[in-house]
Parts: C-alpha cells; sequence; structure tokens
C-alpha cells in the first residue's frame, strides 16, 4: 500500500519518509544524550527502526532512497564539515606527517592480508574475500576498487557499514581499555578503521581526536587505493 503511495505521490512520500528519517535519528541523539548508552548510537538505532518499518510497509531500497535523495544531499557538505578541525591541528598535524603515513601504510597491508587469507581460509571465495578486505575505507573507493578486482560490492557495502558502526560504537572504549589514551593514536585508529562514522563520533570527544581521524580518512582511502590493487592479485597468488 505504500510502495503504491510513493509512486503515486512521490513528493508527498519523500516528505514523509524524509522527515520519519531525521525524527528517528534526533530522538536516538537525544536518548543517547540523556543515558550515555553505546546502543543508542544514532545511526545503529535509526537502521535499526527503519529497515523493520521498510520490510512491513513493503518499500524497497530504491524507492526509500530516492525518497530521502535530499538527505544524500546533505551528506556532502556535512562530510565536509570533517575538515574543520583538521584545519584547526594543521600546524600540529604536518610534524607528524611522514609517521603517520609509515603507521597507516604498515596498518593497510596488514588489514588486506589478514582480512583477505582469514576469508579464503574460512570461505574460500575469492570475491567475497576481495569485498571484505576492503571494509576499511569510505564507500565509493571501496566499491569502485571491490568492481576493478572483480570482488562482490554489495558485500563491501555492508562490511564498510558494520566495520564503521563498530568502530564508533566500540573502538574508543576498547582503546581505552588497551591503555591507547593518545588522542592522535586513537584518531588514526578509528578514522583508518571506521572511516567518517567513526570520525563523526571522535568528533565529539575533542578537536584533535576529530582532526587525526579526519588525516586517517583522508590518507587510508587514498594509500587503500594505490596499495590494493597489486596487494590483493598478489595474495591471489597463492591461491591458484
Amino acid at each position: 500500500m505504500l510502495s503504491t503511495f510513493i509512486t503515486n505521490s512521490p513528493l508527498l512520500a519523500s516528505i514523509i519518509i524524509t522527515l520519519i528519517t531525521i525524527a528517528t535519528y534526533q530522538l536516538a541523539a537525544a536518548c543517547q544524550q540523556k543515558w550515555q548508552y553505546i546502543w543508542l548510537n544514532p545511526m545503529l538505532f535509526t537502521i535499526s527502526i527503519l529497515v523493520p518499518l521498510l520490510l512491513l510497509t513493503n518499500i524497497n531500497y530504491e524507492q526509500y532512497s530516492e525518497s530521502t535523495q535530499l538527505l544524500n544531499w546533505l551528506l556532502e557538505p556535512a562530510i565536509v564539515a570533517l575538515g574543520l578541525p583538521l584545519y584547526q591541528q594543521f600546524k600540529q598535524i604536518r610534524f607528524y606527517w611522514q609517521a603517520m603515513i609509515a603507521i597507516l601504510v604498515f596498518g593497510i597491508i596488514v588489514v588486506i592480508s589478514v582480512s583477505f587469507v582469514l576469508s579464503m581460509w574460512l570461505i574460500k571465495a575469492p570475491d567475497i574475500a576481495i569485498a571484505l578486505s576492503l571494509k576499511s575505507v569510505t564507500t565509493p573507493i571501496g566499491i569502485t576498487l571491490t568492481n576493478q578486482l572483480f570482488g562482490d560490492s554489495s558485500i563491501t557495502t555492508f562490511a564498510i557499514l558494520i566495520a564503521g558502526l563498530f568502530g564508533a560504537l566500540l573502538g574508543p572504549q576498547w582503546l581505552s581499555f588497551l591503555g591507547i589514551n593518545s588522542a592522535k593514536a586513537q584518531g588514526l585508529a578509528i578514522g583508518s578503521a571506521s572511516h567518517v562514522i567513526g570520525t563523526a563520533v571522535l568528533v565529539r570527544k575533542s578537536a584533535e581526536h576529530g582532526a587525526y581521524s579526519s588525516v586517517a580518512l583522508i590518507l587510508s582511502a587514498v594509500l587503500t587505493a594505490l596499495i590494493s590493487p597489486w596487494l590483493i592479485p598478489l595474495l591471489q597468488q597463492f591461491y591458484h
């Protein structure tokens, strides 16, 4: 019924679905701010509510995506806004750029290699192994690289979302548990592993956290795009 309503009244349906999405997110954000529960992460909460709702009302993802296109347009300036803490901390960050690149290159090689080898060992499906090994970059780059390397891009999208959510939910607490409390270290770790979702959470902790996470987000995307096209084919040779 609602899917037919979307087809017949796209503008009104778009307004209603967009308002529901925003209201759900804001409700979760208000609850998390009040009670400080990890599982009340606004993005995770919104997904948990909207997915059953869409299934119940027979609205497919394409219809939902078209109806909430305005939110997709607003996403780009929101991501650009993450550059503000980077600008604020730029004088300090430029003294560490060589060390940061070295750390991120090492981390990317380890993450891709371990993810690919474990996936091949447990699943023995090259397309899935490729998809899972590219889970720690932003979605557009991850999907593009997966398609170029003949992986399953739908799994890449899901893996990127899960990596982002887990990093945002548990990353800072896990690092603190390990005794890693430096804003620089936490920022680099979360930004490289959990991309935009993790960075958006760290920005709330401090400008320094957000700045280093933004740097890791950007550099990891560029470095992964340079490293994965030769590293993944190299790993595949061991399974021929």
